[in-house]
């Protein structure tokens, strides 16, 4: 019988254990889905500012349309054509390499503690 008891008790021990580690989980996802929600709620109100600021600057270039003195003829000859970027070529594997064991020296130097 005393075995028993021993058993039940160890059981509702386990179940107590396991209902809190539950509990404690439950509260860490309530809490993340919430920090998702605003974050949400916020990038939905920028979303809708950036729309509205769309829609600003449209009406103001369609208001710039209907006054004709404003812009200007343009034709082909008066287009400016520029030439592509350069682009910094990729570095080698070796040199990244040498930048890395040079890197590993000034660490070693470093006294420890700091």
């Amino acid at each position: 019988m005393a075995n028993l008891h021993r058993a039940t008790d160890g059981t509702l021990l386990g179940l107590g254990i396991c209902m809190l580690a539950m509990s404690g989980l439950t509260l860490h996802w309530q809490n993340r889905w919430g920090e998702s929600y605003q974050q949400l709620e916020a990038s939905q109100m920028l979303a809708h500012r950036m729309q509205e600021s769309a829609a600003i600057l449209e009406q103001h270039h369609l208001g710039a349309l209907k006054k004709p003195g404003l812009l200007v003829p343009t034709s082909s000859e008066k287009l400016i054509y520029l030439a592509a970027p350069h682009t910094p070529r990729p570095a080698n594997a070796t040199e990244l390499l040498g930048s890395l064991q040079i890197g590993m020296g000034t660490l070693s130097q470093i006294r420890p503690g700091y």
